[in-house]
């Protein structure tokens, strides 16, 4: 399971997700049918998750199951900037879905 912070044009996502890897293409495409094909991501360590966000997590987690995608974690940007450091994060990942030519 990973934990990764998302910063979309609609604004940061923390979710959890079953996928071994940011660059899983079957994660890749549930977020664009989600309208998410560009953003900039950060693995979240999964222990500091835990504990900023407490029974919540625990919450969130216990409905995560092998077969499911993600899990949207929290979707307040100014409670996720409030929670965590950039220097506690990953290195950035940047992904932009290209436009297919019609």
């Amino acid at each position: 399971m990973k934990s990764l912070l998302l910063l979309t044009a609609s604004g940061p996502l923390l979710i959890l997700t079953s996928h071994e890897s940011l660059t899983d293409q079957k994660l890749l495409e549930v977020l664009k049918q989600k309208g998410i094909g560009k953003f900039v991501a950060f693995e979240v360590p999964l222990s500091l998750a835990r504990q900023r966000y407490g029974g919540h997590f625990q919450a969130v987690e216990s409905n995560l199951h092998e077969t499911d995608d993600l899990r949207i974690l929290d979707f307040n940007g100014q409670r996720i900037f409030q929670l965590f450091r950039f220097d506690e994060l990953g290195s950035p990942i940047l992904q932009e879905q290209r436009a297919q030519a019609g």
